[in-house]
């Protein structure tokens, strides 16, 4: 008897220390060569592997397929949840899955990931995958019926939908009982959907429902479910998604009461801070300091000082010195004998600041017209034209024949251009790049094109402002 107890033991022992693997097959398979392993840790990820991925041929019915392989031993200790492995660096080239202590193995087209995903092996995501599946499909059909009877008002469709609405509640109930005991029930408990037992007649009571209930199953002190991708998609959805309105000036309203509804729901202080970071981190990116500004003084700066990072702060307000709601950075030039500031003009009643350069094909075809466009249309309107440039060379050409009428800087750097004090302070990282300055240079528009930049001078049209 002793004898089996230790045997058993000894074999419990070396299970929990076995490594499982990650394999995947890609058909067609990609143009890189190389897969990473992360594991999720809410907006942030951790390195857990690397991998390569081994071109081959596999027989289909006669027809031989191309197809990439990989395999990734992973680590004795490595954690339960959610993990992500890349394979490209831009777009959507990655692939989620969940983890529990099995072997995972996929077969997915590297072009549409998520559409194309299939599990050989691995239970947690097979049941989880199949829970999708369903559930989505029946959450299509509560959406288009809902849709329709909005316009037609029918009591078939009605009807329709209260049997649909039974039958996803069905496919919960049976998923929630098939995965208890099981990693993914709690996505699947945190998944169910909230919509309401009977139709809504109204458009804007189905709306205020849908983003009412949009957190109702979703316990964002679950450490495991943050743990994950799915809070912080939640998150994202709700922000930028689901909340949306064509005036910019609305939208900045809806942006901060949306964050609001957010930031009600989380009460652990280290997710509230990596939740801040990254709507921060998102913001700024988009340019948009007067939400990053909201953000800090509202909650990031209310926080207690151990969770506070400083030097995230000061690099993020950095990156914001040129944006919209912002004084322009100043800086300054020469024109002739004659040394100009941007602080010191007062030609304009407002101002359009270009960052350009002369070896910049698209900019060579689009500058010219846009000082056509301005010399003609908006003549109160003062521009200047910052060249990024390697030297003087072809600057002082455009300067003296082709741009006269505009102020024209240019901003060098010894070792590469784009070093320029003034282009980094701005962020500038593509050209041509506009900004429209106020009287008091205050940046009122980043446009991204020529048309955006019509747009905003020649004010909405007649029917817009109708609307």
């Amino acid at each position: 008897m002793k004898i089996r107890i230790l045997a058993t033991l000894i074999f419990v022992s070396l299970s929990s220390l076995a490594q499982n693997t990650i394999k995947g097959t890609m058909t067609p398979p990609e143009e890189s060569d190389w897969v990473i392993l992360y594991k999720i840790n809410g907006p942030k990820q951790k390195f857990i592997a690397n991998g390569t991925i081994v071109p081959g041929d596999v027989n289909i019915g006669g027809n031989i397929q191309k197809v990439g392989r990989f395999e990734l031993t992973l680590p004795a200790e490595a954690e339960t949840g959610a993990y992500r492995l890349i394979y490209r660096n831009q777009g959507a080239g990655f692939v989620d899955f969940y983890y529990n202590k099995e072997n995972v193995e996929f077969v997915f087209n590297p072009k549409y990931p998520e559409e194309s995903i299939l599990f050989t092996k691995s239970r947690e995501n097979k049941v989880y995958r199949e829970y999708l599946e369903q559930i989505n499909l029946k959450q299509s059909a509560l959406d288009s019926l809902q849709t329709a009877y909005l316009k037609t008002d029918e009591k078939s469709t009605k009807k329709a939908y209260k049997k649909v609405f039974k039958e996803q509640e069905e496919i919960q109930e049976i998923y929630e009982g098939k995965s208890d005991g099981m990693l993914i029930n709690t996505f699947i408990k945190a998944n169910k959907p909230t919509n309401s037992s009977s139709i809504f007649d109204e458009t804007q009571e189905y709306l205020e429902h849908v983003v009412e209930s949009f957190f109702e199953n979703v316990d964002f002190s679950n450490k495991q479910l943050y743990r994950s991708p799915f809070i912080i998609e939640k998150v994202t959805n709700y922000i930028f998604y689901l909340n949306i309105e064509g005036n910019q000036e609305e939208q900045q309203k809806v942006y901060k009461r949306s964050i609001k509804n957010v930031m009600k729901q989380v009460k652990d202080d280290q997710i509230q801070k990596e939740i801040l970071e990254y709507l921060i981190t998102r913001f700024t990116n988009a340019r948009n300091s007067e939400i990053v500004d909201f953000l800090f003084a509202e909650y990031y700066d209310e926080m207690d000082d151990e969770f506070k990072d400083e030097k995230f702060k000061n690099d993020k307000l950095a990156e914001l010195l040129a944006s919209q709601g912002r004084v322009a950075p100043d800086f300054s030039w020469k024109e002739g004998e004659k040394e100009l500031s941007l602080s010191g003009l007062n030609d304009g009643e407002n101002y359009l600041l270009i960052f350009w350069s002369t070896q910049c094909g698209h900019c060579v075809k689009e500058v010219p017209e846009v000082y056509e466009y301005m010399n003609s249309t908006h003549p109160n309107t003062s521009v200047i034209a910052f060249a990024i440039e390697d030297d003087e060379k072809d600057f002082t050409d455009w300067a003296t024949n082709k741009l006269p009428k505009w102020h024209n800087a240019i901003g060098t750097h010894p070792e590469f251009k784009l070093k320029n004090e003034t282009v980094q302070k701005y962020r500038i990282e593509q050209t041509p790049t506009y900004f429209l300055l106020d009287k008091d240079k205050k940046i009122i528009a980043v446009p991204n094109t020529v048309p955006d930049i019509k747009d905003y001078l020649n004010g909405p049209s007649k029917e817009e402002e109708g609307k």
